[in-house]
């Protein structure tokens, strides 16, 4: 019996897998990082950076060119979550 593929944790549309490849030549980096932080009494806050390398905790999400790293903690807050990028004033 065949196993079914593991879902992503997230999605990027075009628009974001887009910035992200252009982020990451631009900064010459191989992923966009992103996570969770406490954030006083509103919660929890998301936080994203660049990373060169692989941190073998995180889940990695490669979508059109763009490779996004999920830190461990973050993953149960974004699950199912779709990245997007626009801008605007």
């Amino acid at each position: 019996m065949a196993r079914r593929p593991r879902p992503k944790v997230v999605t990027l549309t075009d628009a974001a897998a887009a910035q992200v490849r252009e982020l990451m030549t631009e900064k010459g980096v191989g992923f966009l990082r992103v996570g969770v932080k406490n954030a006083g009494c509103a919660g929890m806050e998301y936080t994203m950076d660049f990373a060169a390398d692989v941190n073998p905790m995180d889940e990695t999400v490669e979508q059109d060119g763009a490779r996004v790293m999920i830190a461990p903690m973050a993953q149960m807050f974004l699950f199912g979550t779709e990245i997007d990028y626009e801008t605007a004033l």
